[in-house]
């Protein structure tokens, strides 16, 4: 695996004790002693330039990683050189998982920003899990949302129409968002509209249709990456009928 665009330095250690999104990720409810244990496998964060891979599709698994600033996409790219984004992910939340059926990475995983990651070895974090049933308890959970998150997504692109996918993207959004302790209604998309579509199936055309079918039901009013959600609870109406939207 090559590690282009990505950069250490020595003032970037920190304890998971520390972090500010240490509530969403493995360290949840470990002990201080736990925690320790923990930390030593974190040797070094790394930087991720924007636009930059963390990892592409055949890599070999080394590690999970943590983010812990900025945001990512995950994507495959077809024979024909067709991009289908698989996911976004943001801070306390973990990149990686992919690999850990076959330890190759099926898919690359770009920063959409200026990035950081914890990388935690993957070997040695099934060792220490295999030690502390609770740090065990917390990666079956993260591996758990991960299926629910796909299972979400399936019904998403099942049931529903154009306007309701975008709905729920953006709900998703808003509520993780908000459990970072940010404003669950007023946020900025880090990810282009073309990459939106990928996501959710839909060519830009029908993303910008909905977007504007959005704006006129006086749900959401969206200027290029600036999202303000007018009606939260409209907004959830929309979808109700469709699936109940997990938290991601």
């Amino acid at each position: 695996m090559s590690y282009t665009g990505l950069y250490q330095s020595q003032h970037l250690r920190t304890a998971c004790s520390n972090c500010s999104v240490s509530e969403l990720c493995l360290p949840f409810g470990l002990t201080g002693p736990e925690i320790q244990q923990l930390d030593k496998l974190i040797v070094q964060r790394f930087k991720v330039k924007k636009n930059l891979a963390l990892y592409r599709t055949g890599d070999p698994l080394r590690s999970l990683y943590a983010v812990r600033i900025g945001s990512f996409k995950t994507n495959v790219i077809s024979v024909n050189g067709r991009e289908q984004v698989t996911g976004f992910q943001m801070p306390g939340e973990l990149l990686g998982l992919d690999a850990i059926s076959t330890e190759i990475h099926g898919c690359n995983a770009f920063a959409l920003e200026d990035s950081e990651v914890c990388p935690i070895h993957f070997a040695h974090l099934e060792k220490l899990a295999g030690e502390l049933p609770s740090l065990q308890h917390n990666l079956n959970k993260i591996l758990s949302r991960e299926i629910v998150r796909d299972h979400d997504m399936l019904m998403t692109l099942g049931n529903m129409n154009s306007e309701e996918r975008l709905a729920a993207f953006l709900l998703n959004l808003s509520q993780r968002l908000s459990m970072r302790g940010y404003s669950p209604t007023h946020f900025l998309l880090k990810m282009r509209r073309e990459e939106i579509g990928s996501y959710l199936g839909l060519r830009l055309e029908t993303i910008c249709r909905s977007i504007a079918h959005l704006r006129d039901r006086g749900l959401v009013e969206i200027s290029g990456r600036d999202v303000e959600i007018h009606n939260l609870k409209g907004l959830n109406q929309l979808v109700a009928g469709c699936h109940r939207l997990r938290l991601g």
